[in-house]
């Protein structure tokens, strides 16, 4: 391992998760990514490699089956499988986020009943907030879940933007019901509806329409998922009670956000190292370009932002860890990250020159990967807002 964006205090057990994940990364991941990517191809053997290495039960209890680790060793394996290649990472995100929903606030009927397949890898986990046209404003939710005369519910509406939506078999679906406060955001519960993979009609009233054709993040599907007089038990509420899925999914995506960080951080160590060695075998002038000072203050550049951005993530997912609140910790994190990996990709493709624009190059697929990271879990507005919102609450003069 480089000295690059290395992580101290980690437990025995926590190194070994790290070397193992990375020699996957370098034997099962990066050889195979340019073909799989530009084919846009989903990573069957690689997904069935991380079953076998325990990662899609990584964080779940012992109890239901899983390792039991914390979301700061979750978020160092997310970092290494995005420097090989970011789909991958896709995949196991919103599995992690939904088994975190489910282990927070999920009824002990519900975590029997999903988690041990879940850390097996037998059931994969999405989520789904977005609807066409509705953006961050999650309050907005327009798909409702009606309640019936026999205490079940008729779901219809729209909803967009789901990873994973075709090859899930198990969605986290937020919804507008009649029940709870009178606010938006509290009359808005959790669903966890589960599935056959695939696409169309997968059950009635259920249809995944096709995978979303994207400049990038190739791979990994995502979806639409149409609700149209989808009949849903009232067993299926996360944790039992309706008006709360607000707050659970809010919940969940405040480890996201540290998810994308450390992704963020992932593709900026792989951009760095094609970088610098890129730096070293072209030669100008007589000499390697490294040499030169103009690409070398490049370097350093670089390698100051992953550093960076690799230390606040960690701070967050510590946070979380210990019980705290980290809403503008993750924020942080995701903002920073986000934006130094658009920064440090768009640096490592002008030191390739020309090379960079071939589709022959690693580099190319990294800028196309990128910018999703500056909208995926909030825009760096909307981080901005988070943050913000955040200080003026701590910093609050007494009048």
């Amino acid at each position: 391992m480089t000295r690059l964006a290395q992580t101290a205090d980690l437990t025995d057990v926590q190194t070994e998760i790290l070397a193992t994940v990375r020699s996957f990364v370098d034997k099962e991941i990066i050889p195979n990514a340019q073909e799989l990517e530009h084919g846009d191809v989903y990573p069957t053997e690689i997904v069935e490699g991380l079953k076998e290495l325990g990662i899609f039960g990584l964080t779940i209890p012992e109890e239901f089956g899983g390792l039991g680790e914390s979301l700061l060793t979750y978020a160092l394996v997310v970092e290494e499988i995005a420097r090989g290649w970011m789909s991958v990472s896709g995949v196991i995100n919103t599995h992690f986020i939904v088994a975190y929903m489910i282990m927070q606030h999920g009824t002990q009927e519900q975590k029997e009943r999903f988690l041990p397949r879940m850390a097996a890898g037998e059931v994969r986990g999405a989520f789904s907030m977005s609807e066409p046209g509705l953006g961050s404003d999650v309050a907005g939710i327009r798909t409702k879940a009606t309640k019936q005369a026999d205490g079940d519910y008729v779901i219809d509406g729209q909803k967009m933007w789901l990873t994973n939506g075709g090859s899930s078999t198990l969605v986290a679906a937020l919804v507008r019901t009649d029940e709870g406060a009178e606010k938006a955001h509290q009359n808005l519960t959790t669903f966890l509806i589960e599935k056959p993979a695939g696409f169309g009609e997968v059950k009635p009233g259920l249809t995944i329409p096709g995978k979303i054709d994207k400049m990038g993040y190739k791979g990994v599907d995502t979806t639409e998922l149409v609700f149209d007089g989808y009949q849903a038990s009232a067993e299926d509420i996360l944790g039992g009670t309706p008006g709360r899925g607000f707050a659970q999914m809010m919940d969940g995506v405040e480890v996201g956000r540290v998810n994308v960080a450390a992704r963020a951080c992932g593709i900026s160590i792989r951009a760095f190292e094609l970088a610098i060695a890129y730096a070293q075998q072209r030669e100008t002038f007589g000499k390697p370009i490294a040499q030169h000072q103009a690409i070398a203050f490049q370097l350093a550049e670089m390698a100051t932002k992953v550093e960076a951005a690799h230390a606040l993530m960690v701070r967050a997912a510590r946070l979380k860890d210990s019980g705290e609140r980290n809403d503008v910790e993750a924020g942080m994190a995701k903002l920073l990250a986000s934006e130094y990996c658009a920064e440090v990709t768009t640096q490592s493709f002008r030191i390739h020159g020309g090379y960079g624009y071939s589709k022959e190059y690693e580099i190319e697929r990294l800028m196309r990967e990128a910018p999703f990271l500056l909208i995926g879990e909030g825009t760096s507005e909307i981080q901005k807002t988070i943050i913000s919102r955040g200080l003026l609450k701590e910093y609050a003069l007494k009048r």
